[in-house]
């Protein structure tokens, strides 16, 4: 099982976000809205961050950005070693597809593709042979304790198990940063309960940074470090666990 070292990467880089007065505006009805105002934030690699908010805040425009799916207005924004100010749509695409793994509120598996070809998918983006594919989709879905329904369509599962098979498609690149958008906002206590423990230990044991949306304060108490975003300013940064 591969881990993420959680004080350097392989370019001797401990920190795997770093954002300099980061800015997101979006034009509505001729007005400019201005989502997140000068954020300055620098992460760790191998932390565990909740990002917590009220609505409207910008946690998951924020989260957007360091997946790159989305792009900042203005500011510097480095992600496991990239200026994503830089990077062309293509390179940015080319990019997410090792680097980032990211774990959606809903799920979005594919209906008519089973746990294990759903976990698959984003292996077809990367030059493996068959059996490397099966090798990481088994190491993935064992990570997350699921292998036992690796022929289920998403259907035959429950949410917290389809939820399983997400954050197995989110790590079986290895990628070195895991974006949770309200993983648990779809469950039930005792569903988001297992999917926190889930998370926890693949923090713990793979060394695997995280940075987490959530409102949930319980679910919160999970990760290292609290940041709280408010009208799109960043309002609070503290540690809430060693």
């Amino acid at each position: 099982m591969q881990t993420t070292n959680a004080s350097t990467d392989p370019h001797g880089q401990r920190d795997i976000i770093v954002c300099n007065n980061l800015e997101k505006h979006y034009s509505r009805g001729g007005e400019t809205v201005r989502v997140l105002e000068s954020i300055n934030l620098t992460l760790a690699r191998g932390a565990f961050v909740a990002l917590m908010g009220p609505s409207g805040s910008g946690k998951t425009t924020l989260l957007n950005l360091f997946a790159g799916i989305d792009r900042p207005t203005a500011g510097a924004l480095h992600v496991d070693g990239q200026d994503l100010t830089k990077l062309s749509r293509a390179q940015l695409a080319q990019w997410r597809a090792t680097s980032v793994g990211y774990v959606f509120q809903l799920y979005h598996l594919v209906p008519v593709l089973t746990a294990y070809e759903n976990v698959e998918l984003p292996l077809y983006l990367h030059e493996l042979s068959r059996a490397q594919r099966h090798e990481r989709v088994s190491e993935a879905l064992e990570a997350v304790g699921i292998a036992d329904r690796h022929a289920h369509y998403p259907r035959q599962l429950s949410g917290g198990q389809e939820q399983r098979v997400a954050i197995a498609r989110a790590i079986v690149t290895r990628p070195a940063l895991l974006l949770a958008d309200e993983p648990t906002g779809d469950l039930d206590r005792v569903a988001a309960a297992s999917i926190m423990q889930l998370l926890s230990k693949l923090h713990s044991e793979r060394g695997q940074t995280i940075v987490m949306v959530t409102h949930d304060s319980s679910t919160a108490t999970h990760a290292q470090r609290l940041v709280r975003l408010d009208k799109g300013q960043l309002v609070e940064d503290v540690a809430v666990r060693s």
